[in-house]
């Protein structure tokens, strides 16, 4: 079979899915209640919407631009004697 030149592994994607996992993870934390005209929600100033998700989203991110870069492994540099 053919040997292909992929820009991304096997560890990128799995990374690049983690990472997107994670930023769902907090944009879930983020979500709830809302307040309306008549009636004030206090939970839109809980310190899990407003510190917990922005960190783990943060976190989300920075592990998909560590997935980006990662240089996949590369079993091309095998030494084969003809």
């Amino acid at each position: 079979m053919e040997n292909r030149n992929f820009a991304f592994g096997k560890r990128n994607f799995i990374a690049l899915a983690a990472g997107i996992i994670v930023i769902l993870i907090g944009f879930a934390l983020m979500s709830g209640g809302s307040s309306t005209e008549e009636s004030f929600d206090a939970s839109i100033f809980d310190t899990r919407r407003i510190v917990v998700a922005p960190i783990v989203t943060f976190v989300g991110f920075a592990s998909i631009i560590y997935a980006i870069i990662l240089k996949p492994k590369d079993d091309t540099n095998k030494i084969t004697e003809e």
